[in-house]
């Protein structure tokens, strides 16, 4: 080949055989004077490529069809740590890197080219394998051996990728050897990077096929089980790797199935802690106001309500509002700032589908309470829902329910569907869980039944569901069969034949008949009914089988989950622990003091005593200073200084708050409350020092954690600020980041600050760019940090689901270690040590086992340890009986039968923002198919 024709400089003979041929794309097109020439006719094709893109095979599709096995190794910009963990990481992150263009029209233009992609991965002559960025950079040694069937070969090397723009549109140069040394040199590179390279994965190529028959559908053209799938496909959590888990896809079609059959939702999400309840409940938000029920209305305590936003957001893509009571305006993003403000009376006009609202203000009995219940909704949805209980009243029977409990009821009867979520009733109080299947009950009459429903009564049917009690007489049991009667789907074919025989109507679950008048000519379903209802299955009777509580409540255990493979049983090492050789800064569990701190806390004990009796039902608030005192020096004396100056104390990022406590606002301090605030001031300002610092710095360093990567958190943003603050003043050269709420997230490097938004951080987390972050628990859900493999608690929460919420960050699919280790940080001598060690034992049972400890830890356990002691030991037993859930549900939380992640049918994002962002009175038309 000539200059003349084109790329080629005149080639040079080589001593033992073969030539060196130059080629520029200065003199011509390389893909034609090049690639396409020499693949022609050939029978194998190695290639060392730069990143696997969509156009890799774009210029010689026809020509690969012909060759009989082509090897590709790729550059995956992943870390060595990344790309030989679990294969389904690898999925998640190459997926990630796949989807990084989100230009739909560049992605409709692209779809020939996925077709031909998919086509040439699937027809089994092309292997690809990709390698991490420390194994093979690619920057500049791409290169690849063509072999011809007359058995020549040569090899080349040059500056291009594998793509269009490299071969046709790039300056590049390109070298060929066809001598045996050379082409032997470039085939031993290659085998050594397809040695320690992973296969293409499975989910990659699946992706490329979903994005060549990828369609654009409107709402209409949908069933409603086809939403979920045609929206969430396209969300930043399914085009980033990830996904609802088979369980949480389980729930979005359990609410479906009870739309469907009910005409109305009424379920209590109860999954233990740690399995992702939000995104089963975000999940059946979105179909819900997809398919036009109305407007949603979240509940959940002020801590969460920025959670709850961020988590719509970052990983559904799904707008909401959240309602700020301070500012009485809507706050449309975490990130900016509110919309201006509209007095209590906006509150009932959301500017978006989904409105997130703080339980205080049902709580206080405000303004925006009464408006919230002259509304009628869609969808309500109430997170933490244990908050709303009655309790016993002196020489009374009945309960009296609270504020929260008393909402609820009322709400339930202006709404078509109500999702409350928490694991606690099912765990402590019968009588918790009872009131809100109740609350479920107002406004139908299918979850327990209309008035005369024997299920109404707990104390009869809780021993029924148990089976202390058995069923023995027809009579009997049918007056607990009919009501309410479950529908005709139900597992047991039983419900089907009395309802056939009573032509018992789909939407009508209470039935009057007699058990004698059932129309039964042959006797068939009287004695059908005896043999199934009177009988036992699987080691249950019918009623621990079919109940209302087994239809209505939702609990899927984290130890089934495990066992099916679907959650990693990683350990957890918790430190310290009884038995373990602790280093000099301990004394006992807690962290040894000095005497400054020792009169500092003295104090904060008396100013909670002095508190308590001026402020009866005081609750949280009267031991707030002793609590931050416990978290850090440094949020101490921010607390003892904003009350000595007479500030409202930060209402967000702070501790769960009870009923009672949801401003924090201490009020006017009295001349003995402020006394002894003024000694801690005086004991720890002049010169504040903090042991909890000097044991973080110890396992960071002496213990090698830094170089496992670490996260350390606080509940309070005052502690997590100097934390990172002084870590960076002696961890030269280290990036310390900061992830808290809304604005205040950061960097700091060689004690210098900078701001910038949360996802920055994820992201260079994930990259292992940042390997010790500092977090609050405000912001702590949407962390996947598995690259960091130990955990600090610089305080204790009082509450264990945070315990497990935070370990939750790092004890995830992709860690690395088999073991994770999570050291808790108290003082000795302080109510915190005291929980701590009554906790400890069962902490370690928790990460090893299977989960003992309960959602909440209330305030009275706190204030006598034995107490909390007992109680523990009570709910532990509870946990150890068995039940029907796993019957019922583990089916439907291990089944992996749709998968969503390949749905093509998809609703564009545009859409589906579009309709999620219209306001409560903008409400869309509701399509006939979607009715």
């Amino acid at each position: 080949m000539s200059a003349a024709n084109g790329a080629v400089q005149p080639g040079t003979g080589l001593e033992g055989g073969g030539r060196l041929s130059r080629f520029s794309s200065r003199l011509g097109r390389l893909s034609h004077v090049y690639l396409k020439d020499r693949l022609a006719g050939a029978s194998e094709y190695l290639r060392i490529a730069g990143y696997f893109r969509s156009s890799i095979f774009d210029l010689v599709n026809e020509e690969i069809e012909s060759i009989g096995r082509v090897r590709v190794v790729c550059n995956a910009d992943l870390d060595p740590g990344d790309i030989n963990v679990a294969k389904h990481v690898r999925e998640q992150l190459l997926k990630e890197r796949w989807n990084d263009i989100n230009d739909s029209v560049e992605s409709f233009l692209r779809r020939p080219r996925y077709r031909r992609l998919y086509e040439i991965l699937k027809r089994g002559n092309v292997e690809v394998r990709v390698v991490s960025r420390a194994d093979a950079p690619f920057l500049h040694g791409k290169a690849g051996v063509i072999r011809r069937s007359d058995g020549s070969a040569s090899a080349f090397m040059g500056s291009l990728n594998e793509t269009r723009e490299g071969w046709s549109q790039n300056y590049e140069l390109v070298w060929e050897d066809s001598s045996a040394d050379g082409v032997a040199w470039v085939e031993a590179e290659f085998e050594y990077l397809w040695a320690i390279g992973k296969p293409l994965p499975d989910a990659i190529i699946d992706e490329i096929g979903r994005s060549a028959r990828r369609v654009e559908v409107q709402m209409e053209e949908l069933k409603p089980e086809d939403v979920a799938p045609a929206a969430l496909v396209e969300s930043d959590l399914y085009r980033g790797g990830e996904q609802l888990m088979p369980w949480q896809r389980a729930f979005v079609g359990l609410f479906l199935q009870h739309r469907d059959v009910y005409g109305a939702v009424r379920l209590l999400l109860a999954d233990e802690v740690g399995v992702g309840k939000t995104l089963s409940l975000a999940g059946s938000a979105l179909v819900s106001s997809l398919l036009g029920d109305g407007p949603v209305l979240i509940l959940c305590p002020a801590t969460l309500t920025t959670q709850w936003q961020m988590e719509l957001k970052d990983k559904l893509n799904i707008p909401s509002a959240v309602w700020l009571s301070s500012d009485k305006a809507w706050q449309l993003d975490p990130d900016e700032l509110p919309l201006p403000s509209v007095g209590a009376e906006g509150i009932t006009k959301c500017p978006r589908q989904i409105a997130i609202v703080s339980t205080g203000l049902i709580f206080r009995m405000t303004e925006e309470r009464k408006r919230l219940l002259s509304k009628t909704y869609g969808l309500v949805i109430l997170d933490e829902a244990h908050r709303a209980r009655g309790g016993k009243v002196l020489g009374q029977e009945a309960r009296k329910p609270n504020n929260l409990l008393t909402f609820l009821n009322g709400v339930a009867s202006r709404t078509r569907h109500m999702l409350l979520g928490t694991a606690t009733p099912i765990q402590t109080d019968v009588a918790d869980l009872w009131d809100l299947l109740e609350a479920l009950n107002n406004g139908v009459d299918f979850v327990l039944g209309d008035w005369s429903s024997s299920w109404r009564d707990q104390s009869k049917a809780v021993p029924l569901i148990t089976g202390q009690v058995s069923v023995t007489d027809e009579r009997d049991a049918w007056t607990w069969f009919r009501n309410p009667i479950a529908p005709s789907k139900e597992k047991d074919v039983i419900f089907g034949h009395v309802r056939t025989a009573l032509s018992l109507p789909d939407d009508q679950f209470v039935t009057s008949v007699p058990f004698s008048q059932i129309p039964d000519e042959d006797d068939f379903v009287r004695l059908q009914f005896e043999d199934d209802v009177l009988s036992s299955a699987n080691g249950l009777t019918f009623f621990q089988r079919n109940n209302p509580v087994l239809r209505h409540v939702v609990l899927r255990r984290r130890s089934t989950l495990e066992e099916e493979g679907l959650i990693s049983p990683i350990a957890v090492d918790v430190h310290p622990m009884k038995g373990q050789p602790l280093p000099y800064l301990f004394d006992g569990l807690g962290l040894r003091t000095n005497g400054d701190f020792d009169i500092a806390y003295e104090a904060a004990e008396k100013f909670t005593k002095a508190y308590g009796k001026r402020q009866k039902s005081a609750g949280l608030l009267k031991g707030l200073v002793r609590q931050r005192l416990c978290s850090s020096v440094a949020a101490g004396l921010a607390t003892v200084r904003k009350l000595l100056e007479g500030r409202k104390l930060d209402q967000f990022e702070e501790v769960d708050l009870q009923e009672d406590d949801l401003e924090l606002d201490v009020g006017e301090i009295i001349d003995e409350e402020r006394r002894h605030l003024q000694t801690i001031f005086d004991s720890l300002g002049p010169k504040p020092s903090d042991p909890k610092l000097e044991a973080v710095l110890y396992f960071l360093t002496e213990r090698g954690w830094l170089d496992l990567g670490c996260i350390i958190f606080s509940q309070y943003y005052d502690t997590a600020y100097w934390v990172a603050e002084r870590l960076t003043k002696h961890l030269g050269g280290e990036t310390v980041a900061v992830y808290a709420g809304a604005g205040r997230s950061g960097l700091f490097l060689d004690g210098e600050w900078k701001s910038i938004e949360r996802d920055h951080i994820k992201k260079a987390v994930r990259e292992r760019r940042i390997r010790l972050v500092v977090a609050t628990d405000a912001a702590c859900e949407g962390l996947n940090l598995q690259t960091l493999g130990t955990l600090i608690n610089i305080d204790l929460p009082w509450n264990p689901s945070r315990l497990e919420q935070r370990i939750g960050r790092i004890k995830r699919f992709g860690q690395r270690r088999e073991r994770v280790d999570m050291l808790n940080l108290v003082y000795h001598g302080t109510i915190d040590e005291k929980v701590y060690e009554t906790l400890s034992e069962r902490m370690r049972e928790r990460f090893d086992i299977f989960g003992t400890l309960p959602d909440v830890i209330e305030d009275d356990w706190i204030e006598d340890i034995e107490r909390l002691d007992a109680k523990l030991k009570e709910f532990t037993e509870k946990k150890k009986q068995a039940n029907a859930f796993d019957l019922r549900y583990r089916a439907g939380a291990t089944s992996d039968d749709q998968r969503w992640e390949l749905c093509e049918r998809v609703l564009a994002r545009a859409d589906v923002t579009k309709r999620l962002s219209l306001g409560w009175g903008e409400r869309q038309p509701t399509a006939s198919t979607t009715q």
